[in-house]
């Protein structure tokens, strides 16, 4: 089955002035990432703010242009591709929902503009076809009709959202990216988006790649589960496993510090320095804040080894045991070794 996106090796490097006037900085925003999301899947990301989740879902869509690398859809090098067959690849293969709606929809066009223009820049059917297109989008994820002609600010945020998700559907893609689609959301709205896109997951056979720092949230609506750190993908992992069986460090920390009701861990203290995205550390990204730290992992950066499941691949030279429990990395953390 041939992949909807594959990665190989993608770097994304920006340039940003913090050093004064004239010198620029390199930003290493995504470092040697490679991923392949398949047809009807639903792929998590995880990791904390900065470590480059936003720019792989970018990346994902054709957003943003690797420095280096190859991004493939349904086979084909998208940067190689002429820009017209470019756009029709992304356009309408891939849809993305951004993390806040109220700055995602444009504030001076009603929901029936919002919703047609994907379908008007792409000449998808007649003027008729294209009306009854939105009015089917907008039954898809349960708004009203009577709010076709409703600006976004006369919207609550999780009907902006439900346009949001509506609009990322319009050309009917095999791949929506979900950019912490909850997370600008009250509390009491969040489930009811999460529960929308599961079911239109399953009703329309997406693709979903979903990124968030919820990451109990993530575990519970994937197949697998992406961590980041730094840039670098760490960690790649069946959902169903991640929790107990997870074997990078810093997976582990990521979930131990999710507060659980029936059986609580406490988190895994990660106390020394995060690195910089501008200078980062040599050989492995994690080594200035893991407890298992020592000098190979000073100077050199791990490749990435498998688990006992074939689906299951870490970058660490010092992994933890996969039937090892969560509650004895937290006293082992106590007692790091000495770099």
């Amino acid at each position: 089955m041939t992949a909807l996106v594959e990665l190989s090796d993608v770097h994304v490097v920006h340039k940003a002035r913090t050093g004064g006037l004239f010198t620029r900085d390199r930003v290493y925003a995504l470092t040697g990432a490679g991923l392949v999301v398949a047809p009807g899947e639903t792929v998590g990301v995880v990791g904390e703010s900065g470590c480059g989740k936003s720019t792989l879902a970018k990346v994902l869509v054709g957003v943003q242009r690797p420095t280096s690398g190859t991004v493939s859809v349904r086979g084909r090098d998208l940067w190689s591709m002429p820009p017209a067959e470019r756009r029709t690849a992304v356009g309408a293969g891939t849809g993305m929902i951004f993390q806040d709606p109220s700055t995602a929809l444009n504030r001076r066009l009603t929901v029936r503009r919002i919703l047609r223009d994907p379908l008007d820049v792409h000449g998808r059917g007649s003027a008729a076809a294209r009306e009854e297109r939105v009015r089917e989008l907008m039954g898809l994820v349960g708004l009203p009709r009577a709010l076709a002609d409703a600006l976004p600010g006369q919207l609550s945020g999780g009907q902006r959202q439900r346009v949001a998700v509506a609009r990322a559907l319009a050309l009917e893609p095999a791949l929506v990216v979900a950019d912490e689609p909850t997370s600008a959301l009250d509390v009491s709205v969040r489930a009811q988006i999460l529960n929308l896109l599961l079911d239109l997951k399953e009703r329309l056979g997406l693709a979903l790649v979903f990124v968030s720092h919820d990451i109990q949230t993530v575990r519970r609506m994937s197949d697998r589960v992406i961590t980041m750190y730094l840039g670098r993908i760490v960690e790649e992992c069946p959902a169903g496993r991640v929790t107990d069986h997870a074997r990078h460090p810093y997976t582990r920390a990521l979930f131990s510090a999710t507060p659980g009701l029936l059986d609580p861990v406490d988190p895994i203290p990660l106390t020394g320095p995060v690195p910089s995205a501008t200078r980062p550390p040599s050989g492995c990204p994690f080594r200035t804040r893991c407890w298992r730290t020592d000098q190979e992992c000073v100077s050199v950066m791990p490749e990435f080894s498998a688990a006992s499941d074939p689906a299951h691949r870490y970058r660490c030279h010092h992994p933890v045991e996969e039937d090892r429990p969560t509650r004895d990395l937290v006293r082992q953390s106590q007692h790091p070794r000495e770099p």
